[in-house]
Order: C-alpha cells, then sequence, then structure tokens
C-alpha cells in the first residue's frame, strides 16, 4: 500500500525484455538505502517488486499485464519516474490509499499556469471516468492528487508548486500518457450499490440509496 506522496524522481536505466515480461533497471538518489530484495515500490504509480538493489539502483520485474495495461511497457532509457516505497505501520496517510494496481492509462490534454500552481487536464476511459468526483483523490503517475473540475471525457487536477518540482508532473506535456489509479473507497461503494440494487430483498431500499448519491455525483 502507498499513500502517492512521491519520495523521488529516479531515472529509467535500462528495460530488457524477457519474452512476455520484463526488467526494469531505476537509478535513484536515496530510497535505494532502505531497499531490501522482496520490498514494493511504486514506480509512477505501479506497484512492482525489488529483486535487486545496489549503490543507487534497484531492479524489478514487470509482467505482462504491467506491461500492457500501464505507460511501463513504453520506457525507455533516460526516463524520470515517480518512487515511492510502501507505507510502513508508523507512516503518515499525507496522500491517499494508493495500491499501486493501475486502473488505465490516461493521456495530458493540457497544462495551464495558473497562479505559482498548474492545472492538468487529463482524458480517461469511460470506466474510470465514473468513479471520479470532484474534490475527490486520483493517483496520476503514483501522485495522488486532488480533482478539480470533471467533464464528459476528462478530469482537471491542479498541483501546486512543491509536487510540480519533486515529481515528474515537471515534464509533463500534452499528449504524454500517464498511469491512472482511482480511489479504491469508490471501487467498494461502487460494486457494492450495484450488486446491491441488482440483488433482491433489500432491491427497494438500495435503489433509493444508490439514486440518491447518484443525484449527489457520488457514483
Amino acid at each position: 500500500m502507498f499513500t502517492g506522496i512521491v519520495e523521488e524522481v529516479g531515472t529509467v536505466k535500462e528495460l530488457r525484455r524477457l519474452g512476455r515480461e520484463a526488467s526494469i533497471i531505476v537509478s535513484c538518489h536515496e530510497i535505494w538505502r532502505d531497499l531490501a530484495l522482496g520490498d514494493s515500490v511504486a514506480v509512477n504509480g505501479v506497484c512492482l517488486t525489488v529483486t535487486a538493489a545496489g549503490e543507487a539502483w534497484f531492479a524489478a520485474d514487470v509482467s505482462e499485464e504491467s506491461l500492457a495495461r500501464t505507460t511501463l511497457g513504453r520506457a525507455h532509457r533516460g526516463l524520470e519516474v515517480n518512487l515511492e516505497r510502501a507505507l510502513t505501520p508508523s507512516s503518515r496517510l499525507g496522500g491517499h490509499i494508493v495500491q499501486g494496481h493501475v486502473d488505465g492509462v490516461g493521456m495530458v490534454e493540457a497544462v495551464r499556469k495558473v497562479g505559482v500552481g498548474r492545472n492538468y487536464e487529463i482524458s480517461c476511459p469511460p470506466e474510470i471516468r465514473s468513479y471520479l468526483v470532484e474534490k475527490g483523490s486520483v493517483a496520476v503517475d503514483g501522485i495522488s492528487l486532488t480533482i478539480s473540475s470533471l467533464s464528459e471525457g476528462s478530469f482537471g487536477v491542479a498541483a501546486i508548486p512543491h509536487t510540480v518540482s519533486e515529481t515528474n508532473l515537471r515534464g509533463l506535456r500534452p499528449g504524454d500518457k500517464v498511469n491512472l489509479e482511482v480511489d479504491i473507497i469508490a471501487k467498494y461503494v461502487k460494486s457494492y450499490l450495484e450488486r446491491g440494487v441488482q440483488s433482491g430483498g433489500r432491491e427497494d431500499r438500495m435503489h433509493t440509496l444508490y439514486e440518491k448519491l447518484s443525484e449527489g455525483g457520488f457514483v
């Protein structure tokens, strides 16, 4: 489990294809000091398991699923990636609950400077859009961000200067692809309500609750 608070930006040193899977090597300045074999690290929001580590680098295997469903399938040498180690029991939950299980890939449509920060407009697949609400949370390349606006096929997020400078947001341009993970709580709520509406017994009561949540923009 992660929080979406990026610890540092690393750089892809190598992505080596191994049949349908791959091995990735990432250079980093800080987190390697506290990494052990088997540890989990979020790389641009994708949860990977450390298979080797040394001074200023670590390696991890990338599954066929991750290559196909995330931007890691297009990773290349020199690419900047957001890095976050898994939570410990004493960690502060500064962002929101992030699993590192990417739900889909979005595309940056626009980047605008607003005051001292930046606003990003990101298009997303319909199945992701249905989980988003204004002022809710979304992970973009593993960064916990607050949704500032919503449209039919996209959403907007506002980033403060610190977040921009300390993550790969600083280099994002229109047309760039990003990994998206929606709030796990939203997934459970939507699944529970849909199953509740379709089941017998409490159907009428659940349907009323679903309508109220829908009217409020929560589903």
